[in-house]
């Protein structure tokens, strides 16, 4: 338990120094756009500083991989979310971005949930998933993916209105957050698949799985949509509401989908369903719109 929860958080460090670094080097680039996939990556690909920031969410994604061999999928996304709050200290310290109070409160609820998801750790035996059928898993992936895909082409044909109210980017940050919720699963799978001691002689099995192939689809599309969205709106408020979506679709679905029981103790249970209730709770009562800021076109 103790090493699943010192890669959870060193997993944090890296994506959340990841996306500040990308959205810096993202500043001084032309407007992206999610309909031009191919000349958003090749535009990426030529900023080091970008090259940078997806090296750390790189080694982030190994990291979690050991988190989820160590922990269950519910404790290890309430876990994840503890990194917001680094995110939020960085991204107003690199990138100048301020908050408003009602984002900071909602960062400090974030912060009870970690500590409530932690505690239900405690004493805990919980037997680990490896692997989920493969029908169950594709029914509650492909539903997600096109919920996410619809949502966020309905956030850019919004955006293309004329004397709109400007969006905080919550739209963008959900529909981004669906796909990398099925992202996680397929992660969660990849590293059920992966033998310590015979790591070459697990690859068979691993591609004959509909994982590899997953992390391939949602890891492309993911790129490019929340590269764009990040582009547009703050990371302050595009990078927790995602990771908050991702944390509850996965830890809903991944216990359905890898057969991971709850803990039977009824006060670990409720720390973790508590810390989870919390966490959506933020999701739901951000702010959709910028009040300080007068409608407008496109924001870039």
């Amino acid at each position: 338990m103790v090493w699943g929860v010192a890669a959870a958080l060193v997993a944090n460090v890296l994506y959340s120094t990841g996306f500040v670094l990308e959205k810096r080097a993202l500043a001084g680039m032309p407007p992206l756009s999610a309909a031009r996939p191919g000349r958003v990556l090749v535009l990426l690909a030529r900023r080091p500083l970008w090259i940078c920031g997806a090296a750390a969410l790189a080694l982030g994604f190994a990291a979690q991989l050991t988190v989820y061999r160590t922990l269950p999928i519910a404790a290890a996304q309430g876990l994840f979310l503890s990194g917001l709050v680094l995110l939020l200290v960085l991204s107003s310290a690199v990138l100048g971005e301020r908050p408003s109070g009602r984002e900071r409160r909602a960062v400090a609820v974030i912060g009870l949930s970690l500590v409530m998801v932690v505690a239900s750790l405690s004493g805990s035996g919980e037997e680990i998933g490896r692997t989920a059928p493969a029908g169950v898993l594709l029914a509650l992936c492909v539903p997600a993916l096109a919920a996410g895909l619809a949502l966020y082409s309905a956030a850019e044909r919004r955006a293309r209105r004329r004397h709109r109210q400007p969006t905080t980017g919550v739209a963008y940050a959900v529909a981004v957050g669906l796909i990398y919720g099925v992202s996680s699963l397929a992660i969660k799978g990849v590293s059920g698949h992966l033998e310590d001691t015979d790591l070459l002689g697990s690859v068979p099995a691993l591609l004959a799985s509909p994982y590899p192939y997953l992390l391939l689809l949602t890891g492309g599309s993911g790129l490019v949509l929340s590269q764009t969205a990040l582009q547009r709106c703050r990371a302050s408020l595009i990078v927790p509401v995602c990771s908050t979506v991702a944390c509850v679709f996965t830890i809903v679905s991944g216990t359905i989908a890898f057969d991971e029981p709850l803990p039977d103790d009824p006060l670990r249970l409720l720390l973790r369903l508590g810390g989870v209730v919390l966490a959506l709770t933020v999701l739901l009562t951000l702010p959709r719109h910028d009040a300080d800021t007068p409608p407008e076109g496109i924001r870039t």
